[in-house]
């Protein structure tokens, strides 16, 4: 199992051609069973890794929120929506994202607003989610970024038969 971010990013470079072949192979595949063996893969492989070493997808990942949990955690806070998006949130026109990375809830890889978090924190790294081949930009947009996507990744060559 590695989980080291240097050697994870370091193979992901060296990998690039090989996981576009790859992806191009999963697409030919059955959904379905490819999906199956994902959440085996991912329930297995997620168990081993502790992600408070990591805190990566938290230092990195641009999360988007939604009105209900800006005010769900403003309240759990115990601060004005006016106060919390003045201070946490970047808005546009369309979306709301935290303003910072790392994440400001985060604090020695720990989430401090855990059982508050977002869906996007929530859902993240995916692969608990069907339609895997569907999802396979972000799926290796996040590849280098997470030891539970590149372990799973990785696994998911061998037991595809996948071959260079």
């Amino acid at each position: 199992m590695l989980t080291d971010l240097h050697i994870i990013q370091q193979q992901a470079a060296e990998k690039e051609n090989e996981n576009d072949l790859f992806q191009s192979f999963l697409k030919k595949q059955n959904a379905e069973t490819i999906d199956r063996i994902v959440f085996q893969l991912n329930e297995k492989i997620a168990a081993e890794i502790d992600c408070t070493t990591c805190g990566n997808c938290c230092k990195t990942l641009m999360i988007n929120v939604t009105e209900q949990e800006a005010d769900n955690l403003a309240n759990h806070l115990n601060q004005s929506r006016e106060f919390f998006d003045k201070n946490y949130l970047e808005k546009s026109t369309e979306l709301m994202v935290i303003n910072k990375m790392p994440c400001h809830f985060l604090n020695n890889n720990k989430c401090t607003v855990y059982e508050n978090r977002f869906a996007g924190c929530r859902e993240f790294p995916a692969l608990h989610l069907p339609y895997f081949v569907k999802r396979l930009f972000t799926v290796f947009m996040h590849y280098e970024r997470c030891p539970i996507i590149f372990n799973v990744v990785e696994a998911l060559k061998k037991e595809t038969c996948f071959e260079k």
